[in-house]
């Protein structure tokens, strides 16, 4: 049976980006066709300045809503990877077969590193080397695909270049993944600058729709939606960003298709409020089942343990292996 792996980052709150763009892949496709793994990828938010209390809060949150949008624990496989040791384990035997050069090429790393040094900031070395660790998280479990973004996929097509190296290195250890891309996804845009994708780390929120907003601030960000001044819908990307997002979250929401839903509205403010509704009833149940879960945190603690202790057992006789074909001694 195939195997896919997939984690998510508690770098701030989920968005509905993050909901529409990989929750509902997680839920409605990839659990039930694949021995699925979905991991709080923690360890991975320490590469810049944080909060410890705050990283602590938004991993349990970003877990807790995994299960309220749909993961079943009895067909998938969902932990936190600070709760895995072999990620670690691993990530420093691939960081002895990555290059300094492949790193610095890293176009996350670039653009981050960049910013962070214009803040006044300095770099941190796990900026540098956090695509090891990634790569370690996926190779680990020996995952056939991984369900990604266009923005990841440079690093699956490292994680790839490593598994191979190593092999030939090494003797073959690692399974070569693969980047797929969800059928059932949608890019979500800011929706105050939708030339930018819905970012849970950005610090202007206005346009930005978190899972657990409020129905009248998800209504309120919605209706203040930035579109033009042509007052036409129009589905356009090039020169109706604003309207053409709008119209995707529509079209995801309900199953339709843009340009079709286009043609159905003679203004702004009738698309965007049937956005905000479909958003809204969208949203609903994940609402519901995220108060009942934080109304027993004793489940969701019980799944993260058993979810670890599975994941130990998937990753552990890879990881074992690793170390023995590079050549270290086994513990006596």
């Amino acid at each position: 049976m195939t195997r896919t792996f997939s984690g998510i980052k508690p770098t701030g709150h989920l968005t509905l980006g993050n909901y529409l763009g990989a929750l509902r892949q997680w839920v409605e496709v990839d659990q039930h066709k694949s021995d699925a793994l979905f991991c709080v990828v923690d360890l991975h938010a320490l590469t810049v300045d944080h909060d410890p209390a705050r990283i602590r809060r938004l991993s349990r949150q970003a877990a807790t809503l995994m299960l309220a949008a749909g993961l079943e624990p009895a067909r998938c496989t969902v932990f936190v990877q600070s709760h895995v040791d072999e990620h670690t384990r691993l990530s420093y035997l691939l960081e002895c077969t990555a290059s300094d050069g492949e790193m610095r090429r890293m176009i996350q790393y670039k653009e981050k590193s960049a910013r962070e040094r214009a803040a006044g900031g300095s770099v941190r070395l796990s900026l540098l080397t956090y695509p090891v660790l990634m790569a370690a998280d996926i190779l680990a479990y020996s995952a056939d695909e991984v369900p990604v973004g266009e923005d990841q996929v440079q690093h699956v097509e490292l994680t790839r270049d490593l598994a191979v190296r190593f092999n030939q290195r090494y003797g073959h250890t690692f399974t070569v993944p693969r980047a797929v891309h969800p059928t059932v996804a949608a890019r979500v845009m800011d929706l105050q600058d939708p030339t930018s994708k819905m970012g849970k780390s950005h610090a202007e929120t206005s346009g930005i729709v978190y899972l657990l907003d409020e129905a009248e601030v998800v209504r309120k960000k919605v209706m203040r939606a930035v579109t033009d001044s042509r007052g036409e819908v129009v589905y356009d990307r090039e020169e109706q960003p604003g309207v053409a997002n709008l119209l995707e979250i529509l079209a995801s929401c309900t199953g339709g298709q843009p340009a079709e839903l286009a043609s159905t509205y003679a203004s702004y403010g009738a698309l965007k409020k049937d956005t905000a509704d479909a958003v809204l009833e969208l949203l609903r149940p994940v609402h519901e089942r995220h108060a009942e879960l934080c109304a027993d945190p004793g489940y969701v603690d019980a799944v993260l343990r058993a979810g670890a202790e599975r994941a130990r057992t998937l990753a552990r006789p890879t990881v074992d292996a690793a170390y023995a074909a590079i050549g270290l001694m086994p513990p006596a």
